[in-house]
């Protein structure tokens, strides 16, 4: 399975995960090491509570690593007519109420800083449309229809 993202987002994700492998994970074999000198284990929280911490990183690490070996970059769009993934899309709201959203892939969505996912309501709505198209999607507050202004 791919993973849709931006060069910036791919890039967000390998930082995140070489901090995990380079520091995290060493902080946390350090508690484990000195845990353990303190004796039973059984009765150890600390100890309980960092190999728990140790595997909710490996998870996470593994999930990363996934999700950086299935990406698919996307480039900053220009000279399309239509709205693909990374085009900035200026819409017009039915109350003429304008916003601009970037059309990203799901992990990089952040609706509240006008990035949308193209697995999004709208997103998904907005892909193959042209400036001037009229575009109906449902959303969670009803049907909406949006006029498509620009697109760079």
């Amino acid at each position: 399975m791919s993973n849709v993202l931006t060069a910036e987002g791919l890039e967000k994700l390998k930082v995140e995960l070489k901090e995990l492998k380079d520091i995290k994970l060493k902080e946390v074999a350090k508690r484990i090491k000195e845990s353990k000198e303190m004796g039973d284990l059984s009765e150890n929280a600390e100890y309980h509570e960092a190999k728990n911490e140790q595997a909710f990183l490996y998870g996470k690490i593994l999930d990363i690593e996934n999700k950086v070996n299935n990406a698919v970059v996307i480039e900053k769009s220009s000279g399309h007519d239509s709205v693909v993934a990374g085009s900035t899309v200026e819409i017009e709201l039915e109350n003429k109420n304008r916003t601009k959203y970037e059309i990203v892939g799901s992990e990089e969505s952040d609706p509240l800083h006008g990035r949308i996912s193209v697995d999004s309501p709208i997103g998904g709505a907005l892909l193959g449309h042209k400036v001037g198209d009229m575009v109906t999607t449902n959303t969670p507050s009803g049907e909406t229809k949006y006029k498509i202004i620009s697109i760079s």
